[in-house]
């Protein structure tokens, strides 16, 4: 057809109405048609001669590729495990919270007790090494997301039988130290033993289950700057003071808006 003279545009759509072609487009044959004055855009049609069949294939192709959840979503699906939904610059995010190993055992409050023969109470404390979170966020009104294993299952990350609900956790404020960061898990004196956190750094929160094994968890007022964490008190009677297993908690920090 190029000998004959016709143009490109007619020789293109006649390689395109032909049901089967057999064309050879190796490279010895490239070059002959190279030779023989073929011009690339008659070359690109041998190559190619169904297009449209290509670019629908291609087509099909994306349409069985199912649609990506979007991770700052909290309806989409997550792992389980207690996310943040707080505010940024890029607006929304949905920030897991990884667990954190804490130290039992260190206490305060044992020179008042031997003084007071007992009475006194002695504070055992959970103690994260480190003096911040890694996880942290400028909105103070953040809420948070709980994402169990399945109804009825406690969060994977948990090493022991874990809860159930956001009702069994505490929301805490750490008292900082230099290298370290820590909240009181139990209290004890000549009378007996309380597992349980302290009063003055628990932070109040309220939560709505929105369908099995998800829940929406807000704190009842904006969070202060500091370190803070969700600690659960399953396992406190399994894992207590003195033992040699390790419980974990859930850190995070708050830091003032720049």
């Amino acid at each position: 057809m190029v000998s004959l003279g016709l143009s490109n545009d007619l020789i293109v759509d006649k390689i395109h109405a032909t049901d089967a072609t057999d064309f050879d487009t190796s490279m010895e044959g490239l070059k002959s048609l190279k030779a023989a004055n073929v011009s690339d855009i008659v070359i690109r049609a041998m190559v190619v001669p169904h297009p449209a069949i290509a670019a629908n294939t291609d087509s099909t192709a994306a349409q069985e590729q199912p649609p990506q959840p979007d991770p700052d979503d909290p309806n989409a699906p997550h792992d389980p495990g207690i996310y943040i939904y707080a505010k940024t610059k890029d607006g929304p995010k949905m920030l897991p919270l990884e667990p954190t190993v804490y130290s039992e055992g260190k206490t305060s409050g044992v020179a008042a007790s031997a003084f007071t023969f007992g009475i006194a109470k002695v504070k055992f404390l959970a103690v994260v090494q480190g003096p911040n979170a890694g996880v942290k966020t400028t909105d103070s009104n953040m809420v948070f997301y709980f994402y169990f294993e399945e109804p009825g299952a406690g969060l994977t990350y948990a090493p022991y039988e874990g809860p159930t609900s956001p009702n069994e956790f505490a929301l805490l404020k750490f008292e900082g130290k230099k290298d370290s960061r820590e909240t009181v898990v139990m209290t004890a004196n000549m009378f007996g033993t309380s597992s349980g956190t302290d009063q003055k750094s628990s932070i109040h929160f309220s939560f709505t289950k929105l369908r099995p094994g998800v829940y929406k968890v807000t704190p009842n007022a904006p969070l202060l700057p500091g370190e803070y964490c969700f600690l659960s008190s399953a396992g406190l009677d399994r894992h207590g003071p003195g033992s040699a297993g390790a419980n974990r908690l859930f850190d995070f920090a708050v830091t003032p808006a720049p």
